[in-house]
């Protein structure tokens, strides 16, 4: 049985996040393609455990909160961020086809795609 560290744990996580921040800031358009859905992906993914972390937390902070060692904030603030989050997911993985869609594009097209408006409409 393998015992980790948790705060270490924490620590490992954060950088290896940075690192694959700096991976996809050099990555060719399909590989982070690759990485942005695997990310994404709402079960498996960063994204997703992200935000179960945070629920977590917010459980934990909610029993905290309820025993009178944390003011009742830390809960809201902690709930009100995994909400987002899960909002967040909610509304990214209705775009997961068109990120999957750029892993699958061939790097020698010869007619450039057309330049869309960047207009965001938010719908949840």
């Amino acid at each position: 049985m393998t015992v980790y560290d948790p705060e270490a744990l924490a620590r490992q996580t954060a950088q290896q996040i940075a690192l694959l921040n700096e991976h996809l800031t050099v990555a060719p358009s399909e590989q982070a393609a690759r990485i942005l859905g695997q990310v994404l992906d709402p079960h498996e993914g960063v994204l997703g455990s992200l935000t179960a972390l945070v629920a977590t937390g917010s459980r934990f902070a909610q029993d905290r909160a309820s025993a009178g060692l944390l003011p009742p904030e830390v809960w809201l603030a902690l709930g009100r961020a995994a909400n987002e989050l899960n909002d967040i997911a909610l509304d990214l993985d209705d775009h997961a086809e068109d990120i999957h869609r750029l892993t699958q594009q061939q790097q020698t097209t010869t007619v450039p795609p057309a330049p869309s408006a960047l207009v965001a409409r938010r719908h949840r």
